[in-house]
């Protein structure tokens, strides 16, 4: 068939030429397959490139892929064609222009435009009354960017036109369903509006809850009547419990009873007995705080403030904020802001610090073409290109342009007014990053410290290469434990990733008022009574430090179980310095009613910091270590080695589990404490809690390869170091050497895709190299991991630091408030 050319040209082109219905039946007629209607379940993505901010609203528009339904903008659509030889895309663009003015000044009224038909959010930035949007699609084929303007019912293929219109009219990802969708509807208990709750003094505290009539310290379940707190039973969770609640109920006939542990500011799980089912109490909130438990009084907005934080301490506001004060708006290369998503300011301010960093923008935006040339043929899905396309939004400047005088606008735009970008949106990265975490996923107030964590963890396991940016936080804690008897000790190293400072109130600067505090206090704990506010004290950044390598407060929670057992007394120092030092001030407790408090304390951090005299030292002279009877400490590059030297799972000393659980200790983590130490006793196993209780799997369930558990990656690697054939087959077949894929492979558990990113990333490689030949003809790899077993990746630095970023968080507690970063830039 010969090409007549196209509608328009490529848009802003000046083509205009038009075609008959045939013809562009016949210039479709090839694509067809290609070409899908958009199912249930199905993500459309026309607000947003999937590699860079563009956007409909963008000078080049947004090209959406008829297939897949990934959007690109100008810049990156032809690498999509060339990857996946898709050629039909619907173009997307809104024109903004300024209202024409009468002669009175004031604003023409607005004619209705029936092109304005995307589904988009007009521009933040713009005053609605000032702009008028109108809208525009087309189908454009690629490689000739031929163009089919849209609507055009008459013209096009009945699929093609049911296509169009169901991405023209389809949502937004990123919007959430309608609850009634997906979520079956709770009837309302019919004893919840005149339910008795007896008067008998119970408060619950917020934490150490034990069934009643049995030792189980899980599947709690609190009577709403009398206050009593008894297991549950495979009824209703389908979790495990000896029934006490529900025999509760057949002894005395109190009808209600709240879960324990499932209690959040939307609600919580209750379960009627004489109705049999869940239910909903809508009194809930005052049936809780009857026993003290007053956390459902709070409600979030959109701003991620909340109804209690409606007047804020307005002078940590004010300072924090910089309120009064006369700022220089800044733009250009790495001075673009992040969009508040609602709740996502934890996010943000935790972005904006990590691509400060140099190895974080070397890591990803450094390694742009080859991260976005290679990454999966869903780009959403993939970590490393999302943090490629956020370092890249907030360092190019790309997005972050000073205003234009309105002369120069219309000379330049002549007619359209072409508007200013003013920040990114991390929608897209957030929809990611807190897949499947149950807490950054909802829309709660979230810890900046826990997101911190988490976003190490995704940089850990998707590194690129054999380099990783988070190795500058990491670091070795050399931890010495004295026993309280015997007065030996034992030194044991585990990796971290940040230092948490707790607040030494002793070191405040009104200290007397604090003690008075601290008597009102126990004295409320001692009657139950509501604890009074915490004064503002002074606290020196020295005297936090110090409180680093001394033992913990005894109020901490493990170390009651140390102080309750007469165990031993933990110290900390540091064993490596990493190159980036984070630093946590820990102001957040829980209060009697069960309300996050956090210490209305006021620290100075100091501009440069030396940390030296915090250096590890290891065994003194005169100590004498306590017997090693224990396994060696186990870091989580390491963990999985041991797996196949353990004992059975089934073999698990229940009554070592059950001394441990009744010190505190989650049930999963003691049991986890005893198969580790393969059941010598509560004391050893007690020894590996202290090592392991900060890793963020600590409390999960015990999982092993052979025993009905999921291997985890590296366990699998660990005893059989042998890729898979077929998948060394497929890599070999796309033209690779069979040596190159072995090692590629190797070094990335066996997944393919990192595999072949390995391979790029690794030009350097030598098919003839005698690691590979030897590891080839090695038939049992794992002997020489054995042999030259690797340590914990840890850079050492000097031990002095210069401060260049923190983040400050405004409110009363971790479920409202505000996060604000600063970061040190150019001097300033």
């Amino acid at each position: 068939m010969q090409r007549r050319g196209a509608l328009f040209g490529m848009p802003g082109g000046s083509g205009n030429r038009k075609m008959a219905a045939g013809d562009i039946g016949e210039l479709l007629v090839p694509h067809m397959p290609t070409i899908r209607v958009p199912r249930s379940g199905d993500r459309v993505y026309k607000n947003e490139c999937a590699f860079s901010y563009d956007s409909p609203n963008s000078e080049g528009g947004l090209y959406v892929c008829m297939n897949t339904f990934l959007a690109f903008g100008r810049e990156h659509v032809e690498r999509h064609f060339r990857k996946t030889g898709q050629s039909v895309y619907m173009y997307l663009k809104r024109h903004v222009r300024e209202k024409v003015r009468g002669a009175s000044g004031g604003a023409l009224p607005k004619r209705r435009n029936s092109k304005i038909f995307l589904d988009l959010d007009t521009d933040d930035d713009l005053n609605s009354d000032d702009y008028e949007y109108e809208d525009e699609a087309k189908l454009v084929i690629f490689p000739d960017h031929y163009e089919i303007a849209l609507p055009n019912i008459e013209e096009l293929p009945a699929l093609v036109t049911i296509a169009c219109d169901a991405v023209l009219s389809s949502k937004s990802p990123y919007r959430k369903q309608d609850p009634d969708t997906w979520e079956n509807e709770l009837p309302v208990s019919k004893y919840a509006n005149n339910l008795t709750q007896l008067d008998n003094g119970v408060r619950i505290p917020p934490s150490g809850w034990k069934c009643a009539r049995c030792d189980l310290r899980e599947n709690l379940w609190l009577n709403l009547t009398d206050g009593s707190v008894l297991c549950g039973k495979w009824f209703f969770d389908s979790s495990g419990g000896n029934g006490h609640a529900l025999e509760h109920y057949r002894d005395l006939g109190y009808p209600l009873a709240v879960k324990l542990g499932a209690i959040t500011p939307d609600g919580a799980d209750v379960y009627s007995f004489p109705e049999e089912e869940p239910v909903l109490d809508p009194h809930l909130a005052k049936h809780l705080a009857h026993f003290g438990i007053d956390m459902l009084h709070m409600h979030g907005t959109e701003n991620g403030l909340q109804d209690n934080d409606s007047q804020p301490r307005i002078s940590e506001w004010e300072v924090i904020q910089e309120t009064g004060t006369k700022l220089k708006p800044m733009y250009g290369p790495g001075y673009t802001g992040l969009k508040n998503l609602g709740n996502s300011c934890y996010l943000s301010s935790v972005m904006q610090a990590i691509f400060s960093i140099p190895e974080f923008q070397r890591a990803y935006v450094g390694n742009l073409p080859r991260i976005f040339d290679y990454s999966p043929l869903d780009p959403t899905q993939d970590f490393n290109t999302q943090m490629t396309k956020l370092g890249h939004g907030l360092l190019s400047g790309q997005y972050s342009k000073p205003p234009m005088k309105s002369e120069l606008i219309e000379q330049v735009m002549k007619e359209e007014h072409k508007p200013q970008q003013n920040g990114i949106s991390p929608r897209m990265f957030k929809a990611f990053v807190s897949k499947s975490h149950p807490e950054f996923s909802s829309n709660r107030q979230q810890d900046a410290q826990e997101f911190f964590l988490h976003l190490v963890n995704l940089v850990e396991r998707n590194r690129i290469g054999s380099e990783n940016p988070s190795d500058v936080f990491r670091f070795l804690v050399e931890e010495r434990i004295q026993c309280c008897q015997t007065r030996k000790v034992r030194y044991t190293e585990r990796v971290d990733y940040l230092m948490q400072l707790p607040v030494a109130m002793e070191a405040a600067t009104n200290k007397d008022e604090l003690i008075a505090y601290e008597l009102t206090r126990r004295e409320a704990e001692a009657n139950r009574r509501p604890l009074p506010e915490l004064v503002r004290a002074k606290i020196p950044f020295s005297a936090c430090l110090q409180a680093f390598s001394e033992p913990e407060n005894v109020d901490d929670f493990w170390s009651s179980a140390l102080q309750a057992k007469s165990a031993g007394v933990k110290t900390s120092r540091f064993a490596s310095f990493p190159e980036y030092l984070v630093v946590q001030i820990k102001k957040f407790t829980f209060g009697l009613d069960w309300v996050p408090k956090k210490f209305d304390v006021s620290i100075d951090m100091p501009d440069l910091l030396d940390i030296n005299h915090l250096r590890a030292r290891g065994l003194q002279p005169g100590e004498e270590e306590l017997p090693d009877i224990s396994p060696p400490v186990v870091i989580p590059d390491s963990k999985d080695r041991l797996m196949n030297q353990l004992i059975d799972p089934s073999d698990i000393d229940e009554s070592s589990v059950m001394q441990l659980a009744e010190m505190g200790f989650p049930l999963e983590a003691c049991r986890k404490a005893v198969y580790f130490t393969g059941n010598m006793g509560a004391e050893v196993a007690f020894n590996w809690i202290i090592v392991h209780m900060e890793e963020p799997d600590f409390a999960e369930p015990l999982t092993m390869p052979g025993y009905g558990g999921a291997a985890s990656a590296g366990a699998s690697a660990g005893l059989d170091n042998q890729p898979p054939e077929e998948t060394v087959a497929l890599i070999t077949s796309m033209g690779f050497h069979r040596n190159q894929a072995l090692q590629a492979l190797r070094a990335t558990n066996s997944n393919l895709e990192r595999a072949l990113d390995w391979i790029f990333s690794h030009p350097e490689f030598e098919e003839d190299s005698d690691f590979v030949i030897e590891m080839e003809n090695n038939a049992n790899a794992n002997i020489i991991s054995e042999a030259k077993p690797e340590g914990p990746r840890v850079k050492d630095g000097s031990g002095m630091y210069e401060l260049f970023a923190f983040i400050s968080h405004m409110g009363t507690s971790t479920m409202s408030g505000h996060y604000v970063c600063h970061i040190k830039k150019e001097g300033s």
